[in-house]
């Protein structure tokens, strides 16, 4: 008998995660919007935190001086020690197009993370051009744009009245590690961050891409800067929560611009996920304990019953497995991974909910938000 309640339960998540979660599975929020003429070029500043980012710079940066779009380019140096200034303002000099500047952070003052005090600075920076810029692009030091990426996006903008509009790049998906956990992550923030939720204004389901938004600058000055959220960790969800208050927001997927940020192995995904995962808990015990039991019904019973099960417990443990393998196929897809890896979600999940295990650990001994020699997690506090 508790068998069969279990298998009904992780039946019953699934009908619901399929049919009642605003179809995230699908994939289906995509940059495919046609081009906007626009009656005029709103001004643009590109603001982009940099913190020992030698290895993608270069071609982040020429990504952006082949822009078709008139901006000017703020990148602030994170005291990074392997020449990321260097070499980016090598690139950036060699364009007549946009404009630049390289700006030197400051140091760290408490209550702050690390990443928004530099994009703090670059802001900063940018307001006091003249004429101001209307927007902002954030974006990351990883990051290759297409010539387009800045008209696009403006044009979006301005077509639907959007505050922020924020596009999950493509992750590089090319090691053993990378396929085995990339589409499931983009899977999981899709599934608690349903992107068709996102983009209705009547739902109250807020999200961002930390790689890729572009902010209107009076909405920005509007909820207080970014300074309203200096303390948090998950910087981008949480200034699309702040945004969403005051007025629409937009985020879909994209495979034209991208990451180049490898993860040649699990030790390196784990870092990554290990550094906010219980920080998406709101470092709460409980939330975690429901996590994990969620988890466990969802994605790791369902196998067991199959394999291991007898009679009805056990056919319901296939079909549940099976509408799992379905919904992960457009992920994979997506990426371009073989489909044969929607089988092993439940595996993958099991690595994720061991990585999220890790992150409160972490957390617990003082090394939680750990990124480039940094201590993050709950700065508010410190």
């Amino acid at each position: 008998m508790t068998l069969g309640l279990l298998a009904a339960a992780g039946l019953g998540l699934w009908l619901y995660l399929l049919v009642g979660r605003g179809g995230f599975w699908r994939c289906g929020e995509r940059d495919d919007w046609k081009p906007v003429a626009l009656a005029r070029q709103p001004g643009v500043a590109v603001v982009i935190p940099a913190r020992n980012e030698a290895a993608g710079i270069a071609a982040s940066a020429r990504s952006l001086v082949a822009q078709d779009y008139p901006c000017t380019i703020v990148l602030v140096d994170d005291q990074s020690s392997d020449g990321t200034a260097e070499i980016a303002r090598a690139v950036l000099a060699t364009n007549d197009g946009h404009p630049f500047q390289v700006v030197k952070s400051q140091n760290l003052p408490p209550g702050w993370t690390g990443k928004l005090w530099a994009i703090k600075q670059g802001i900063d920076a940018a307001m006091t051009l003249r004429p101001a810029p209307e927007y902002l692009l954030l974006t990351d030091a990883d990051i290759v744009h297409p010539t387009d990426s800045i008209s696009r996006l403006i044009g979006q903008a301005q077509a639907k009245g959007l505050l922020l509009t924020s596009l999950m790049v493509e992750l590089r998906c090319e090691t053993l590690a990378e396929r085995m956990t990339i589409p499931a992550f983009i899977f999981f923030f899709q599934m608690l961050y349903p992107f068709p939720w996102v983009n209705n204004p009547k739902k109250g389901t807020a999200a961002a891409a930390g790689g890729c938004m572009l902010i209107r600058a009076d909405a920005l000055a509007r909820i207080g800067g970014v300074q309203s959220i200096r303390a948090a960790l998950i910087d981008d969800c949480a200034l699309a929560r702040a945004l969403k208050r005051h007025g629409p927001i937009w985020l879909a997927l994209t495979s034209r611009a991208r990451s180049i940020r490898g993860y040649a192995s699990l030790a390196e995904v784990r870092r990554m996920v290990v550094r906010s995962a219980y920080a998406q808990l709101r470092y709460s015990p409980l939330l975690l304990l429901a996590t994990i039991a969620g988890m466990t019904v969802a994605y790791l019973l369902p196998p067991a019953l199959a394999i291991f099960g007898a009679g009805a417990a056990r056919a319901i443990g296939l079909l549940t497995w099976s509408l799992m393998a379905v919904a992960y196929l457009p992920a994979l897809r997506f990426y371009r991974v073989c489909a044969l890896w929607s089988v092993a979600l439940p595996a993958i999940a099991l690595m994720y909910m061991a990585f999220t295990l890790d992150s409160a650990y972490q957390y617990l001994r003082g090394r939680g938000g750990s990124w480039k020699g940094r201590v993050q997690a709950n700065v508010s506090g410190s």
